[in-house]
């Protein structure tokens, strides 16, 4: 039987860590070959990693959330493959064994004795205090304060037996013994305790994305009202003829908007490299579409969206979301957007303050829809409206050049026309 280690591939260009996100085996499993083992995430991509060998799991690298380093052992397992274990491969015999005591010399001296252990000093009984007066803040150690504020106790409501009304631990302790109080009025229990939730893989991947445009770009976001009740009865028009064609939502509307005002404002369809202070303007208007997933946000790309129709515009949201809700979406399909919509569908607010997709410097956030009464010169009328919030990197893009933006793209969305017309 030989001990051999499946290692951590090169999982992609330029990745040199990646954390785990699954264990499909667990120590003591029988595997045979190319069973999948783990499956690890990187740049919002997970990859499965099959075995390389058929056999008995002997050791597993950690677990789900840490990080390894590409070329580590990720799980090693006895076999009979007529293999040669790789160098640094560690068998369960090859455990670290403690190095042997040094054997004092002739000439050492002796170990000094170890001193008479001294008697533990009798505790003197401590007076009770007296209740602290009202508003008086109460005295406690950091270690103190730190158990009552993880357990969700109060310290204006204990009793300090300590000297001057200090809380002791015995004190928290006699607080943690007693059982719940129902209130005075209404028989309600005060609910204790906390929930420690570890942030690993996609959410994790989704805090540093966050962290990284919030401290790298100054946001401005700008608000507009449409009405949208022309693009809607268009839409309601469409679906009605669609016959095998997918059924079209609002989306593939503001994306074709979104690629026709770009043509005129190819600042927004950019990317700023900030460490090398250079905007990589593209010509392809590839649209990320922020998907929620069991996993947490994730954006598919949606490519060359100046090429496609609406139905195939449709087709491949479609497509795109059920990849990325299963776990499937691959790395290329999760890379490359040039501009964003984010959108929260029915359930979206009035306006929302969306944060930009790093290093892209323009994101649309579509919000909810809903008929309101609105002035037509002469009476109310009701008419759908729907709020737009874009946000801009204000370090290349100017508060001027945002608004005539928003502004192209709520024209286009007022008039639907004009997104198919040819210019």
């Amino acid at each position: 039987m030989n001990i051999l280690s499946v290692k951590l591939p090169d999982v992609g260009e330029g990745v040199t860590e990646a954390e785990l996100a699954e264990w499909h085996v667990k120590v003591g499993d029988i595997v045979k070959e190319d069973d999948v083992i783990a499956a690890v995430m990187t740049d919002k991509a997970t990859v499965e990693i099959p075995s390389l060998y058929d056999g008995k799991i002997t050791w597993i690298a950690g677990e789900i959330g840490d990080i390894l380093a590409v070329g580590s052992d990720l799980v090693r397992i006895e076999t009979d493959a007529e293999a040669v274990a790789e160098p640094g491969a560690a068998s369960d015999q090859d455990e670290e064994t403690p190095e042997p005591e040094p054997t004092p010399t002739p000439d050492a001296p002796p170990p000094p004795a170890a001193s008479p252990a001294r008697p533990a000093p009798t505790p003197t009984p401590t007076r009770s205090a007296p209740p602290r007066a009202e508003g008086t803040p109460p005295l406690a150690s950091p270690s103190v304060r730190a158990r009552a504020r993880k357990g969700g106790i109060d310290l204006r409501q204990v009793h300090g037996s300590g000297p001057a009304g200090r809380i002791t631990q015995q004190d928290l302790d006699e607080v943690f013994a007693r059982p719940p109080q129902s209130a005075a009025h209404g028989g309600r229990v005060a609910r204790t305790g906390t929930e420690e939730i570890r942030v690993i893989g996609m959410r994790r991947k989704i805090a540093e994305r966050m962290a990284l445009a919030n401290a790298r770009i100054p946001h401005i976001t700008v608000v507009e009202e449409v009405d949208v009740t022309s693009l809607e009865e268009l839409r309601a028009s469409m679906n009605a003829g669609r016959g095998d064609k997918p059924k079209l939502t609002v989306l593939p509307f503001i994306a074709a908007a979104l690629s026709k005002a770009v043509v005129d404002h190819p600042e927004m369809n950019a990317h700023y490299m900030d460490d090398d202070g250079v905007v990589v303007r593209h010509a392809g208007v590839n649209i990320g579409m922020a998907t929620m997933t069991d996993a947490g946000l994730v954006v598919p790309v949606l490519r060359h969206v100046e090429s496609l129709g609406v139905f195939q515009t449709a087709a491949e949201i479609s497509r795109l979301s059920e990849a990325a809700r299963a776990g499937k979406a691959t790395r290329d399909e999760l890379t490359g957007s040039t501009i964003t919509i984010t959108s929260l569908g029915p359930l979206g607010a009035l306006a929302t303050t969306p944060i930009i997709n790093h290093p892209e410097v323009a994101i649309l956030g579509v919000n909810k829809m809903a008929t309101r009464p609105m002035w037509d010169g002469s009476q109310f009328v009701p008419r759908k409206m729907m709020n737009i919030s874009a946000s801009f990197d204000h370090r290349v893009i100017d508060g001027w050049d945002a608004a005539v933006f928003v502004q192209r793209i709520k024209t286009l969305l007022e008039t639907p026309a004009l997104i198919f017309m040819e210019e």
